[in-house]
C-alpha cells in the first residue's frame, strides 16, 4: 500500500474492504463456461420431471438466478493479501505509484484472530485460478465465485477475506436490490495481531523508512518497520 493508506490503517485500525465491483476485473464473481451450461442442463432436466401444469412456476428459474448472481458482486466486499514466503518485487511495481509504500506482513492465523467483537462474518479463503473456458468452480457455496479468478491472475497468489454487506427491509429481510452506496467499508481490527512485519518499498532513502518508524511509534504499534530486503547488496 502507499504510505496515505498506511497511515490510515493506523490511524483507524480499520482493513479497509473494496466493493468486489469495484475492483476492476469484468469476471468477478462470475463462474466459467462450464457451470453456466451445467446450469442450464440441470433446470431443463428439472422441468423434463415436472408437471405440465407446475411449468408456470418455474419457468425463468435459471435466468432469475443468473441476474441474482450477476448482482452478487456489489455486495460482496474484498480484502485482498498476496500469500508467499517472500517478497514479490512484481507486487511492489503493480500495487504502487511510486516507491513511497509499505507492505505488511501477516499469516493467516493473524489475520482469522484480529477482527474485533461485533464485526461482520468474515470468510477467508485461497484464490483458486482456473481456465474459465475449460473448467469449473466446486460448490455451491455464494463466495465461491470470488475465490476463484482467470488463470492470467495467477502471479498474484492472492488471500482474500470477505464480507456479505447489505441493508434490511422494514421487515428485518435482506434487502438486495439496492446496493450499498459505498465503494468500500472499514472493518475494525486489531493491529498487534494482524500485523507480524513492516516493510518498506525497495529504492527508498534512509529518511523515509525513519519517518515510517516514527509514525508507527506515535501510534503504539510495536513491530519496527524494515527496509525491503530487495534493497539487499549483491556479492561476487
Amino acid at each position: 500500500m502507499d504510505f496515505t493508506k498506511f497511515v490510515s490503517l493506523l490511524e483507524k485500525n480499520e482493513l479497509f474492504f473494496a466493493r468486489a465491483d469495484k475492483l476492476g476485473d469484468p469476471f468477478e464473481g462470475s463462474y466459467p463456461k462450464e457451470n453456466v451450461q451445467q446450469r442450464a442442463i440441470n433446470h431443463k432436466q428439472m422441468m423434463a420431471q415436472l408437471p405440465s401444469h407446475l411449468h408456470r412456476f418455474f419457468q425463468g428459474r435459471d435466468q432469475a438466478l443468473s441476474q441474482f448472481l450477476r448482482n452478487l458482486k456489489n455486495f460482496i466486499f474484498i480484502n485482498s493479501w498476496h500469500e508467499s514466503q517472500h517478497e514479490s518485487a512484481a507486487m511492489w511495481r503493480l500495487y504502487l505509484k511510486s516507491n513511497e509504500g509499505i507492505a505488511i506482513q501477516s499469516t493467516f492465523g493473524r489475520l482469522k484472530d484480529c477482527f474485533k467483537q461485533g464485526t461482520p462474518d468474515i470468510y477467508i479463503g485461497e484464490v483458486h485460478y482456473r481456465d474459465y473456458l475449460t473448467e469449473r468452480i466446486p460448490g455451491s457455496n455464494f463466495f465461491a465465485p470470488f475465490l476463484h479468478k482467470r488463470k492470467s491472475f495467477e502471479h498474484e497468489k492472492e488471500l482474500r477475506a470477505l464480507v456479505l454487506e447489505y441493508t434490511r427491509t422494514k421487515d428485518g429481510l435482506p434487502n438486495l436490490s439496492k446496493p450499498p452506496s459505498s465503494d468500500g467499508i472499514g472493518v475494525p481490527v486489531d493491529l498487534e495481531k494482524l500485523i507480524a512485519n513492516i516493510y518498506v518499498a525497495p529504492e527508498n532513502p534512509r529518511w523515509f523508512l525513519e519517518l515510517v518508524k516514527s509514525v508507527t511509534r506515535k501510534y503504539g504499534i510495536k513491530k519496527i518497520p524494515v527496509q525491503s530486503a530487495l534493497d539487499a547488496k549483491p556479492l561476487y
